[in-house]
């Protein structure tokens, strides 16, 4: 008995170590990930015309320290929306975002995410008004709780091209919820408060979608969300060509996406 006793706690204790020992990640921790979208919508607006985007991207994390970094590439046509709409022929079609940050606990189960995110847009000739281009450099904070989150980005230039829109600030409000079958919920919020414009440019944003990760599919992740903004026709549009949709109209997005 004594024995039995014996080899079942060494068994236990060996595999409380391999537990562990897969809990445990790296200190230096590399990810890739790439997505195709129906439709690529930043804070409720599309980017792309209501047309499909390709998406990559790659992230470093140094666990001990919740430092980390990455960078995304994506397809556009909003910047030459832009010129087509003031009759300029303007340039840009790749949105490149650069950032880096630091993650970790606060205590009493909060959590919370800081850093800073440029937008660049490479050969872009977005110009109005004095405004070089529509690169845009942002500052964030983010405080989590459980899967409820809530993070403020405020820009320290222009606004992706906007006149006198330094300091622009956004508010986002939002929550990743686990349900059934591994379907994860996403409820999303936000307000874009744009400086120095009038009112009618500032607008609210919100989104529901569902994803779920197909671990015999190779991990891909399948997504659907529902995406809109409180926007008016004629405020923010696409080209007359294309019959002057309103880029924050209400829609569907499907999402295929894949991190390795």
């Amino acid at each position: 008995m004594k024995k039995l006793i014996l080899a079942t706690a060494i068994a236990a204790s060996f595999v409380t170590t391999v537990a562990r020992a897969e809990d445990a990640k790296p200190d230096n921790e590399f990810s890739f990930n790439a997505a195709v979208v129906s439709d690529y919508r930043y804070r409720g607006l599309t980017q792309t015309r209501f047309d499909p985007a390709l998406q990559v991207g790659a992230d470093y994390t140094h666990n001990p320290t919740g430092l980390y970094a990455g960078t995304w590439l994506t397809n556009i046509k909003w910047i030459k929306d832009a010129g087509a709409l003031s009759g300029t022929d303007t340039k840009g079609n790749v949105e490149w975002d650069i950032y880096g940050g630091k993650r970790g606990d606060i205590g009493g189960g909060f959590t919370y995410d800081v850093g800073g995110l440029y937008y660049y847009y490479p050969g872009n000739t977005l110009a109005n008004s004095g405004v070089k281009n529509a690169n845009t450099f942002e500052l964030y904070g983010q405080v989590g709780y459980g899967p409820g989150y809530f993070k403020y980005s405020q820009s320290l230039t222009n606004l992706f091209g906007a006149v006198n829109s330094k300091y622009s600030q956004y508010y986002d409000l939002g929550a990743n919820i686990e349900t059934f079958y591994g379907i994860m919920l996403g409820l999303h919020v936000g307000h874009q408060n744009v400086r120095g414009n009038p009112s009618q440019v500032s607008y609210t944003d919100w989104k529901v979608g569902l994803s779920k990760t197909f671990d015999d599919l190779a991990g891909i992740t399948l997504g659907v969300a529902y995406v809109g903004t409180d926007l008016k026709d004629g405020v923010a549009t696409t080209p007359a060509s294309d019959g002057l949709k309103n880029v924050g109209k209400n829609g569907v997005v499907f999402s295929l996406s894949k991190t390795f």
